[in-house]
């Protein structure tokens, strides 16, 4: 015994010490992976199965392979639809690895798992699910046709999986098509068509069965020939008029089932392709779907009519596209589009366009193509397509239809042919009236749609085009704008179609305005010819050249310039004077000269484009345009002689009183700015990029004036005046002229300004005047004459009507007056915030050009005053805008920006006082968020005048403070950052924040050496507790700050360290966490103790922390720093420097204290109510005056015990008048209830 115990106790260890761990991991891997393939993650299920795939692979084990099986199998039945899909295609991937695996088994093996006669009624979801997915792991292992036994079984359950269909819907006939269409055609002969043969004679009853029918027919065309149908359907074909009612009818069903999917269903596509192998589409398509489908009214049959055209489009020839395009299924789409056009109606374009671009990208015709589109674009409800202008779809047409298309929108443009257009109009309209297609609106419409169609051809950037198309059509819609013809000419192509129907003003104004956004676009079009880009050495893209160089505006120019020349053949639409046409040849020449040096100098570029795209404005505006281009050409032949000029003016001294050319550009630019347009935004930008190098002061005072809200204020005053001058004598006249006619007016508006008059406040000189009249007509009672009713004449009344009315009349003027005064100054002030707006991307472009420049510096008080001044303003959103914008240009760009103004040699003394005015003004504002803004802009001027920090210089330990702080006046700056420290601690209400002083002391050590000690002081003796906690924050910022210790000596480090230490002594004795301002104060105050302590035990500073001990300690007297929270944990985190230790709280006494309050509330049976409320007081029986007092209690006991729980509530509203109570229930209550059981004993007698 002892022996085989002995055995027994040296084998039991064994396993446990080699084996189990290991075992224990490798199936903790394996079964992970059947864990993944039922996550919802489908990513994480691939991988799972791959992963189970390598690893049955490489483990060669038979019982892992045979779990798997089982465990997929049995979880082809999961609850989850992720996990089914999943356990599926893990199965169908073993099987396809794993060909030793049977077929048979495995599909008999599904079937024991989920058999669905066994199963429960609430698992017959489960259990359908699962054979189907079975079935579809058997098919996708791509061993099935090899299986041909195997494959009939399957087919046999997916039929009786057919009737499972509220579960599985049409998913068996589904995967019943897919075995199809993978099927040998001597399988499905030998072995599936006696299968199928039922479910292929009723073809006609289902859209499922139909579609399993049509595959067949695709698939096996030589098994089921027409003899067979005719013995599977009685018909030779399936497209004929006897099928037809069936067929409409099944494809009505099929268009309901796919209502949320929103596709074409799988019947349909099938349906027309047999037509076209029976030469039966005209008759499918005129009978099943315009007579069958187009019936309905409008919904899921036309989307399915709809989706028919839009699939049939690559399938069909050139004459039967012409039919169906032509036909009503077109008409209905067009009445939808513009139906649908009401938000929260469904949209079908979306998909017609992806049918459209599917046709054109898979279409090598080019004649189908250009059919298509234009059937599309003669679509037309009242002359205008139902297909926007800007459209997608052309982006799949090649070169050469495109061309063909640009040339008939051209064509149609000029001849519109409104009949050929198969033109609809919805139900309110009336379907049935067709509308007179040559009226001059439906050409108008068609006009004014073909013009944005050409220039979105151009500004896509992914229709493929060259050149000369985009010339072409920049050149129609030039000519279209600004010229008539009046003669053919071979010379010019535009001049040789003539206009059916002249353009109207509307037309003209449209084209117009097309021509110049599409010269915006032209202006920064990359070049369309790829030799060139790889021409240039840089990387950067040349925009707005064409291949050889020459610019699109510049060509345009030179045929503008040919239009003007051939007065005879073109006509321009503005009348052109002598003057017109002498300013538009210089502007050429000036060109032409400028085309060589553009090259070279960006000067020279920018007044090239200049002068291009304000002679190009002379076709609208002629007299703006010929004032400016003199301007312009006057500041170029300045800026040509400017080098000579300065030479002249260094040796002689000569006249400077004449402005500099920058400056007359400038102002060019902004009067160009002025108009509403975004061509001239972007020309304006692109210009003024290229001549910041040479902008002046005076230059950038110009752009700034603009910004000057006080200068604004000043010019709109003026203009306000001027015009209530004028506005005033018009008034006068007027009264002079028209004062009969105004009293005639004036009797039918009365009515509606009385309600006005009576809101407004009475006008006193109003109410003089009135009186004046009345006592001038003793139309006012006196007191002597009260007793006595005097008559007044007729002749008087009607002298007193006149005057009465000609004085609400001028008094209904004036208050209109006031009225459209308001408004116009309403619209004034929002023209100046755009054009401000405007002016705003000059400043940006030249931040970002010239950050360096020392002209940068004289943005600082110009863009803090408009921040200020938009601060204080009215709350509108273009107010709120162009504030945004100011405020981010300067703090990102200016203050921020990587590139800053580093030329101040001879500019300190002038920085310095404008550093003296920022940081006065910061302390007298009444907002902090605008003294930010002046601190931070202080903070810039700092680092303008420090300069460049090298790291010699604040590697040597203190090194002057000159040295490293550049020209900066230490001195000054730190008394004047001292006063705005010291005004932000003693002041209860001041502009400055804490966050402002931290970010001065992280930017610049040398002025935090100088303030920390201003900062320590007022840990202590700053005036409220948030500003004694904001010195902490510093104090703490200043000693984490590496380069504050560098500037330090030893000794000066020791005594802050000291000095601080003292201070929190000071500021956490006798301090009581009261309110929030004060627990906020302690935990920064905390904060630097802990990092103070540290430091000074770390690098062993000789600093006595007894006194702050001792505090600390004390703070934690009552044991009340013993719970959790950010207070108590900087606290203990603290104390633990001094070796004291957060005492443990017992768990114990907390259970002791749960059961006490658990015990105590037993003792309080009857609660806090008083004691009329309690309840004692009223289960004590009354005693009635006159009855015996023994049957009281036995009256009240019976009514207690009888009705306790249903009563209770009820009894405490019984109550008898006089304080009784009655136990009883009302007897009035019964009576009602028990009327209606009399009634019908009564009915019943």
């Amino acid at each position: 015994m002892q022996a085989a115990t002995a055995e027994m106790a040296d084998a039991a260890p064994r396993p446990r010490a080699v084996d189990p761990r290991g075992i224990l991991q490798q199936n903790r891997e394996f079964l992970d992976y059947f864990w993944d393939i039922a996550r919802p993650e489908r990513g994480t299920r691939l991988k799972a199965v791959e992963s189970l795939t390598e690893h049955l692979k490489s483990s060669e084990k038979s019982d892992e392979l045979k779990y798997s099986l089982k465990r997929l199998v049995d979880g082809l039945s999961h609850a989850r639809e992720d996990a089914r899909s999943g356990y599926s295609l893990a199965l169908a991937q073993v099987l396809s690895v794993f060909e030793e695996i049977s077929l048979k088994s495995t599909l008999d093996q599904i079937k024991e798992k989920h058999n669905l006669q066994t199963a429960k009624k609430k698992q017959i979801r489960n259990v359908a699910f699962g054979n189907f997915f079975g079935v579809l792991a058997l098919s996708q292992s791509t061993r099935l046709h090899k299986e041909p036994q195997v494959l009939l079984e399957c087919v046999k359950l997916l039929q009786s999986l057919a009737q499972y269909r509220d579960h599985l819907r049409d998913l068996p006939r589904k995967t019943m098509v897919d075995i199809l269409s993978e099927t040998s055609e001597e399988v499905f002969e030998e072995v599936l068509f006696s299968a199928l043969h039922s479910d292929l004679t009723s073809a006609l009853s289902s859209p499922e069965q139909l579609e399993l029918l049509l595959v067949a027919m695709q698939r096996f065309p030589s098994i089921i020939k027409p003899a067979k149908l005719k013995k599977l359907l009685g018909t030779t074909a399936i497209i004929n008029k006897q099928n037809l009612p069936r067929l409409v009818a099944l494809l009505k069903v099929s268009a309901c089932s796919v209502k949320k999917e929103s596709v074409l269903p799988a019947v349909a596509m099938d349906l027309m392709q047999a037509s076209l192998r029976e030469d039966s589409f005209p008759l499918f398509w005129q009978e099943a779907v315009v007579s069958g489908l187009m019936s309905e009214p409008p919904g899921p049959a036309h989307y399915l009519a709809f989706r028919m055209l839009g699939a049939a489009l690559p399938l069909l020839s050139a004459a039967q596209l012409q039919v169906v395009l032509s036909g009503d299924v077109m008409r209905r789409y067009g009445e939808h589009v513009v139906s649908a056009q009401i938000p929260g109606r469904f949209r079908f374009a979306p998909e017609m366009e992806a049918y459209v671009s599917t046709f054109l990208q898979g279409c090598v015709e080019p004649d189908k193509q250009l059919q298509v589109v234009l059937a599309f674009t003669q679509l037309t409800h009242q002359g205008c397509p139902a297909v926007p202008s800007f459209w997608k779809v052309l982006e799949h047409m090649g070169l050469a239809t495109l061309r063909r298309y640009v040339d008939w929108l051209k064509d149609a443009f000029c001849h519109p042919q409104l009949q050929d257009c198969l033109e609809f109009s919805t139900r309110k309209q009336g379907g049935g009236q067709k509308p007179d297609m040559q009226k001059e609106s439906c050409v108008l419409r068609f006009r004014k749609w073909i013009i944005p169609r050409l220039t979105s051809i151009v500004e896509n950037h992914q229709i493929k085009k060259d050149e000369d198309l985009v010339m072409g059509i920049a050149r129609f819609i030039f000519f279209h704008a600004f010229f008539d013809t009046t003669k053919p000419n071979a010379e010019l192509l535009e001049t040789q179609t003539k206009l059916s129907v002249p353009l109207d003003p509307s037309t003209r104004a449209v084209t117009s305005s097309a021509f110049y956004s599409l010269l915006q676009y032209l202006n920064i079009l990359p070049v369309l010819d790829d030799s060139m880009e790889t021409d240039v050495p840089s990387g950067r893209r040349v925009l707005g050249v064409m291949s050889d160089g020459s610019m699109w505006m510049y060509r345009l120019a030179q045929y503008a310039n040919a239009l003007l020349k051939q007065d005879t053949h073109a006509r321009s639409a503005q009348t052109l004077g002598a003057k017109h046409t002498q300013a538009w040849d210089s502007m050429l020449q000036s060109v032409e000269s400028l085309e060589k040096k553009a090259k070279k100098s960006p000067e020279h570029a920018a007044f090239q484009h200049l002068l291009l795209i304000i002679g190009m404005q002379i076709f609208k505006s002629p007299e703006e345009s010929v004032a400016l281009l003199a301007d312009l050409r006057s500041c170029m032949e300045k800026a040509q002689q400017n080098k000579s000029r300065k030479r002249k003016k260094e040796e002689t001294g000569g006249d400077t009183s004449e402005p500099h050319w920058v400056e007359v550009v400038v102002e060019i630019l902004l009067s160009l700015l002025s108009q509403p347009s975004r061509l001239m935004r972007s020309i304006c930008k692109t210009a003024f990029s290229r001549i910041c190098p040479h902008l002046t002061e005076p230059a950038l005072n110009t752009i700034l004036d603009v910004l000057d809200p006080s200068k604004d204020e000043g010019t709109v005053e003026v203009m306000h005046e001027m015009e209530g001058e004028k506005r005033n004598k018009e008034e006068e006249e007027e009264e002079e002229t028209g004062e009969d006619g105004e009293e005639d007016d004036s009797s039918c508006d009365d009515d509606d300004d009385d309600d006005a008059m009576e809101q407004e406040e009475v006008d006193q000189d109003f109410r003089l005047e009135l009186m004046k009249v009345l006592h001038g007509q003793n139309a006012l009672a006196r007191e002597e004459d009260s007793g006595e009713e005097e008559e007044v004449d007729d002749e008087a009344m009607m002298k007193l009507d006149k005057s009465l009315a000609a004085l609400f009349s001028e008094q209904r003027r004036k208050r209109q007056g006031r009225q459209e005064e308001k408004e116009r100054v309403r619209k004034e002030r929002t023209l100046v915030r755009d054009f401000r707006i405007k002016v705003l991307d000059l400043l940006e472009v030249f931040l970002s050009k010239q950050g360096s420049s020392g002209l940068v510096l004289c943005l600082v008080e110009p863009l803090l005053a408009v921040i200020e001044k938009s601060m204080s303003s009215e709350v509108v959103q273009q107010e709120q805008d162009f504030l945004r914008r100011a405020a981010d240009m300067f703090r990102n760009q200016l203050c921020r920006g990587k590139h800053y103004c580093r030329e101040v040699e001879g500019r300190e003394a002038e920085l310095h006082e404008m550093l003296e005015r920022l940081i006065g003004r910061a302390q007298k504002l009444p907002d902090s968020s605008v003294a930010l803004y002046y601190f931070s802009a202080a903070l810039y001027l700092v680092k303008v005048l420090r300069g460049v920090v090298k790291e010699t210089d604040t590697a040597h330990i203190p090194a002057t403070q000159e040295r490293i702080m550049g020209k900066v006046d230490v001195a000054r700056v730190t008394s004047w950052f001292r006063n705005a420290l010291l005004s932000f601690m003693t002041r209860r209400k001041s502009p400055l924040t804490g966050d402002m002083f931290i970010d001065l002391f992280n930017r610049f050590p040398v002025l935090c050496v100088n303030l920390v000690d201003t900062a320590v002081e007022n840990i202590a003796g700053a005036v409220r507790e948030h500003q004694q906690g904001q010195a902490c924050v510093m104090v703490l910022r200043a000693l984490q700050s590496k380069e504050v210790k560098q500037l330090m000596t030893t000794a000066q480090w020791t005594e802050l360290c000291q000095t601080t230490a003292d201070q929190l002594q000071q500021s956490l004795q006798h301090t009581e966490c009261k309110n929030k301002a004060v627990h906020g104060k302690m935990v920064k105050a905390l904060e630097l103790c802990h990092f103070l302590v540290k430091t000074v035990r770390s690098q062993k500073v000789e600093v006595n922390l007894d006194s702050l001990r001792n505090v600390l300690r004390s703070m934690n007297s009552e044991g009340s720093l013993q719970k959790a929270g950010q207070l108590e944990d900087t606290y203990w985190s603290v104390m633990k420097f001094f070796n004291i230790q957060k005492p443990r709280v017992e768990k114990v006494k907390k259970a002791v204290a749960e059961q006490v309050e658990q015990e105590t509330p037993k003792k309080k049976k009857k609660g806090f109510l008083p004691e009329s409320k309690k309840r004692k007081n009223r289960k004590k029986p009354t005693i009635l005056e006159g009855m015996d007092t023994t049957v009281a209690p036995a009256t009240a006991g019976g009514g207690v015990k009888g009705g306790k729980k249903k009563k209770k509530k009820k009894n405490k509203k019984r109550k008898v008048q006089g304080g009784e109570e009655t136990q009883t229930p009302p007897p009035v209550k019964k009576a009602k209830a028990q009327q209606p059981q009399s009634k019908k004993q009564r009915g019943r007698e």
